[in-house]
């Protein structure tokens, strides 16, 4: 439902979508219509285990996919955000926090590191799963909600522009 209302208003390029080998295992109705760790709505049948959005490469029109959840490619040990918005006055210091990334995730222990006054890296301790750029990555120390930024990067080129 929600697909089909953003057809109305978005334009759609249709293009392949491709294992890390690159085997065309599909067809996609248009990048933006998929999200990073998305396994309904594929249309990739067959044998084995489910397969999930691992990336986008914008300039080849091409949704790369792989097979079962733990797949080494929905995983990431670091990301970077910017657009900055923290809860109190002062920026937090750098050093050790927790952070969520996705809704209802248990939180992920992390390393906060600026690389510039608006942009934030974040190292966690253990791989995080089906982190997607433009996404928000909220900071907490303790149960104090800290802020946190849009996703712009990870350790894994999954969006290529």
């Amino acid at each position: 439902p929600f697909r089909e209302f953003l057809q109305k208003y978005l334009p759609t390029h249709n293009g392949n979508m491709v294992t890390p080998e690159g085997k065309i295992v599909g067809e996609h109705v248009g990048l933006t219509f998929y999200t990073i760790g998305q396994r309904k709505g594929l249309g990739i049948g067959g044998a084995g285990e489910p397969w999930f959005v691992a990336g986008k490469n914008l300039p080849k029109n091409e949704l790369l996919v792989v097979q079962g959840h733990d797949h080494e490619l929905l995983y990431t040990r670091s990301l970077q955000m910017n657009q900055l918005s923290w809860t109190l006055p002062e920026k937090p210091r750098e050093g050790r926090y927790t952070c969520k990334t996705r809704y209802r995730m248990t939180d992920a222990a992390c390393t906060l590191r600026y690389l510039s006054d608006d942009t934030a890296e974040l190292q966690f301790d253990e791989p995080q799963w089906a982190v997607t750029h433009g996404q928000s990555a909220v900071l907490y120390d303790g149960e104090v909600c800290l802020g946190g930024g849009i996703i712009t990067a990870t350790d894994k080129p999954l969006i290529l522009l």
